[in-house]
């Protein structure tokens, strides 16, 4: 089966990584496997997810076509694709990411599909061919009960399904000691905040050769913080229209704009980035089925960020309830589509980066520092 053949594949090289420990000062990866005798199959789905694949190991060992055909970006990433199905909830979704570029696409064309069917069932005629400003503007094309209610059923049953994901990832993760310090949360945090791993500890990360650089992580950087200012915008949207009865759309220079301006714009360049990396990247360490995988959750973002600026831009023209109903179709994809495309690797990762934490913080109180 795909799951034992993966699992043995990533046991067998770190057993040797662990034996050799050249690369102990690559990434965190390494220092978690020397605290390891033998590997439960938690253990490796652990590792697998605390790699973020800087390929510094692998341009440093004997991959093929040397004797020892040891590449551990490529033996993790196909375990962790195959641990996304592992631990999804509900396990009978685990078939969506077979072919998750596929469900990626056709979840976004069915949401925008339907989206625009809703659009037409208000009694306001051509709300979507004329121009409409003020306040309320948008709910004359979707009315904001419509809007609310379907955001918020996507949203919290896909918030559910990760809760339930990540907790049986933790489970599994084969952490023995369940008590978490405050230094090891602190720790974490930084670790996921400064997404010092990608730059393999923060000194290397081998974006496309053997050469080193930092763009990976920089656009890296800037997809994640536009992604967290979008939302913030969406938050404070809300909080705009429950408690100062101020209906969207906002002014250029309010919060909800600026915050969306600013984060749709570093989600631009960020996934733009992070395609031109993976186009330019060396295969070897790669695997090519993924690729699929990993463009189709980068698009998806791009063109959320894109319709949301585009919608901001042309608001107050003919296009804007086209551009409203694309880019609401566009969201409602993403909320599904949460915990079912390759969005769930980062909940995985900071728990990863989580136990790494813990474990260094229960063998050297004092010192949890890598």
């Amino acid at each position: 089966m795909p799951e034992i053949g993966s699992l043995a594949e990533v046991r067998s090289a770190a057993e040797i990584c662990n034996a050799c420990r050249f690369c102990d000062s690559y990434c965190a990866v390494f220092p978690a496997m020397e605290l390891q005798r033998a590997f439960s199959d938690g253990d490796l789905r652990y590792l697998a997810y605390l790699c973020h694949n800087c390929r510094g190991c692998y341009y440093a060992c004997q991959a093929a076509p040397e004797p020892i055909d040891v590449n551990l970006p490529r033996s993790f990433a196909e375990l962790r694709d195959e641990s996304h199905a592992h631990y999804v909830w509900p396990a009978l979704f685990a078939s969506l990411f077979r072919r998750n570029g596929l469900v990626v696409s056709g979840t976004c064309l069915i949401s925008i599909t339907l989206v625009f069917l809703v659009t037409l069932l208000p009694a306001t005629p051509g709300s979507l061919t004329h121009a409409l400003s003020g306040p309320g503007a948008f709910y004359q094309v979707i009315p904001w009960r419509t809007m609310m209610s379907v955001a918020s059923v996507s949203l919290l049953f896909s918030v559910f399904a990760l809760a339930v994901s990540g907790i049986k990832f933790w489970r599994e993760s084969g952490r023995k000691d369940k008590r978490l310090r405050p230094t090891a949360i602190l720790h974490a945090l930084r670790d996921i905040i400064t997404l010092q791993n990608l730059g393999g500890g923060g000194r290397i990360c081998s974006d496309h050769d053997k050469s080193f650089s930092m763009l990976r992580r920089r656009f890296h950087h800037a997809m994640a913080y536009g992604f967290l200012l979008c939302f913030l915008a969406t938050c404070t949207a809300t909080v705009y229209a429950h408690f100062f009865d101020q209906p969207a759309p906002y002014p250029l220079f309010s919060l909800p704009a600026l915050f969306g301006t600013i984060g749709g714009t570093g989600l631009i360049i960020g996934t733009s980035g992070l395609i031109w990396v993976k186009i330019i990247s060396d295969p070897a360490p790669a695997v090519a089925r993924l690729m699929n995988t990993d463009f189709a959750l980068l698009g998806l973002l791009w063109l959320a960020a894109m319709t949301g600026l585009l919608l901001l831009a042309m608001r107050a023209t003919p296009a804007m309830g086209v551009l409203l109903a694309l880019h609401l179709g566009t969201i409602l994809a993403l909320f599904l589509l949460l915990p079912y495309s390759k969005f769930v690797h980062g909940l995985y990762r900071g728990l990863a980066l989580l136990r790494a934490a813990a474990d260094r913080s229960q063998l050297d109180p004092k010192n949890s520092s890598p």
